[in-house]
């Protein structure tokens, strides 16, 4: 294991048909896939979470560039409805929901670091224009300890915006490209000789 590029650890891990790896999803039976609490038609449905975890974190493990491609094996034993298409349908629209969520949530993030960033730009100019007055009237150890004080709490109040704009924001963007392109994965169903194991 030690000494292994990554290339050579996701060859363990995954199968590979031409230059796409697979990313393959053993059922017993498809309905599986979905939660079975969501009364949605079967294109509307949501995936169950174990399912959308487990593709998600299979994804995640690539380089964004990696082809890959979606496979979902069902056994012979079990009915198979929906069909290829209507599966591929269903999967993309649920990452394509769950992409356009994820969107609206770095919107949201950014749009509260531009505030968080006009709020915090504010704070500090008012701090040290205190601080000044601080300095220019009062003497001695009081002067000394308000004067760093009002540094101090401007400065702070950079923190959240200085957070949102140099870590928060990344991730969230990361995620949005997995997700799209997991909405845009080939997607096939299937079907093998027996049920997989538990």
């Amino acid at each position: 294991m030690f000494g292994q590029t990554p290339a050579q650890r996701l060859a363990r891990r995954y199968r590979r048909e031409g230059d796409a790896y697979l990313v393959e999803v053993h059922l017993r039976e498809l309905r599986a896939l979905f939660n079975s609490l969501d009364p949605a038609p079967f294109l509307d449905k949501d995936l169950d979470d174990e399912a959308e975890q487990y593709i998600v974190g299979a994804v995640e493990e690539f380089p964004l560039g990696t082809p890959l491609k979606l496979v979902f094996h069902v056994p012979a034993t079990t009915p198979r409805d929906p069909g290829p298409a209507l599966l591929a349908d269903s999967i993309r629209g649920y990452f394509d929901y769950r992409a356009a969520h994820a969107g609206r949530r770095l919107d949201l993030l950014l749009r509260q670091g531009r505030l968080s960033l006009l709020i915090g730009v504010g704070f500090l100019f008012a701090c040290l224009g205190a601080r000044g007055v601080v300095v220019g009237t009062l003497t001695g150890t009081l002067r000394d300890i308000l004067a760093e004080g009002l540094l101090i709490s401007g400065w702070v109040a950079m923190w959240r915006p200085l957070q949102i704009y140099l870590y928060d924001w990344w991730p969230l963007v990361r995620h949005l490209r997995i997700l799209r392109k997991i909405r845009d994965l080939p997607v096939q169903l299937r079907v093998t000789g027996r049920l997989p194991d538990r």
